[in-house]
């Protein structure tokens, strides 16, 4: 009985570390400033370096197959894209998956509820900030249309430029802060923000840790999500032998 109760205690810290593994990872930044690249360069470094071989998924308009201009263009279709992607990461953040939201989340409250959810899952989170200057996002606009891939309206860009909210590393849900320079530095699984965020993301947390953190569940969300108690009695009733 006591070496049964030891390799439960055992198999329930393993689940431990697993989950402090997970991460929600919000990628922000001005219309046309590489977010994509980033998020797709940052998935395969971790993918890559990942100890315990976790999935990790981008969450973007496309997987949805929203067009950037039609979700754009008015404060309805707004809504419902940051719905629609709000939602998802609500489904997906307290699975075995790291997520990476590629999106503008150009709204500071919008970054906020992101960290909420993450806050409830009880999981590391960070922003990925592209930070690239305006004439320089409406060249790229500007090269993507003659290349006929997808663009944003002129109308639209402008819009969007004007109402982004740059993240600030002093507000809970802007922090930690990786910054990108795309169009300085470009954007390799090497870039000093990428490796930056893997290693935030990966790191191992124990009493020794004082850079990486995992957030904490209040009182009001901990009630949704499954608690130590439930965790044991789950894994000793899957660990039962059947008798009779």
């Amino acid at each position: 009985e006591r070496e049964r109760e030891r390799e439960k205690k055992v198999v329930f810290c393993l689940l431990v570390e697993f989950i402090k593994k997970m991460a929600l990872v919000v990628m922000c930044g001005q219309p046309c400033s590489g977010k994509s690249t980033a998020a797709n360069c940052l998935a395969e470094a971790l993918s890559a370096t990942s100890e315990f071989h976790l999935t990790v998924r981008i969450i973007d308009e496309s997987s949805f197959h929203l067009d950037r201009n039609q979700s754009y263009a008015n404060t309805p279709a707004e809504k419902n894209l940051r719905g629609v992607l709000r939602s998802e990461v609500d489904r997906s953040v307290s699975k075995n998956k790291i997520i990476i939201v590629d999106s503008l989340n150009n709204i500071k409250g919008y970054r906020y509820e992101l960290w909420c959810f993450a806050r409830a899952a009880g999981i590391r989170y960070c922003v990925v900030h592209c930070d690239v200057e305006e004439d320089v996002c409406r060249k790229w606009n500007k090269e993507r249309a003659e290349k006929g891939e997808s663009t944003y309206d002129d109308k639209i860009f402008e819009d969007l430029v004007r109402r982004f909210e740059k993240p600030d590393s002093r507000n809970r849900w802007d922090s930690p802060l990786f910054e990108l320079w795309p169009s300085k530095d470009g954007i390799q699984q090497t870039s000093a923000a990428i490796v930056s965020a893997v290693s935030y993301m990966t790191k191992k947390v124990d009493s020794k840790s004082r850079d990486v953190r995992v957030l904490q569940p209040t009182i009001a969300t901990q009630t949704a999500r499954t608690s130590e108690a439930n965790s044991l009695y789950v894994m000793d009733r899957a660990t039962q032998v059947p008798t009779g």
